[in-house]
């Protein structure tokens, strides 16, 4: 899959992923400190990943942990400091919650510290009592 907008491509191809800036930017963020460059391939290795380019240059990532059926655990969105302010988590928001393998899921979660303004546009809402996690629970869906 994939979708482009002015300058800037999202695409699911994992081979066009730069696991060095992925490692980089994860290694250094409040959410995966430390996090070898080893685990995060395998986790990339194992979810649905959305990469955010500008060109050839990945600038953004996020990727989806899913069953592809019934759950999706939205985890590790960024976007390069220098590439903010376009739109760009918005755009890729849009695009995630659009793919085709995505549709119909029961429930979504993340975490977040400090984008809840960004997630509730979609659909999520805190989950009470937990602090940074949020979610979408379609109740009666399947009946």
């Amino acid at each position: 899959m994939e979708r482009t907008r002015d300058d800037y491509t999202i695409s699911t191809d994992p081979d066009r992923l730069d696991l060095d800036l992925i490692h980089g930017y994860l290694s250094h963020s409040y959410w995966a400190e430390g996090i070898p460059r080893e685990l995060v391939a395998r986790s990339i290795k194992n979810a649905l990943a959305f990469g955010i380019y500008h060109g050839a240059e990945q600038v953004g990532f996020a990727r989806v942990i899913t069953d592809r059926a019934t759950f999706g655990y939205l985890a590790d969105v960024f976007v390069l400091e220098s590439h903010r302010g376009r739109g760009l988590s918005r755009w890729l928001m849009e695009v995630i919650m659009d793919h085709p393998e995505l549709q119909g899921l029961r429930r979504w979660m993340l975490a977040t510290r400090d984008a809840h303004g960004l997630y509730a546009k979609f659909g999520f809402q805190a989950v009470a009592g937990s602090g940074n996690l949020m979610q979408i629970l379609r109740v009666g869906l399947y009946g």
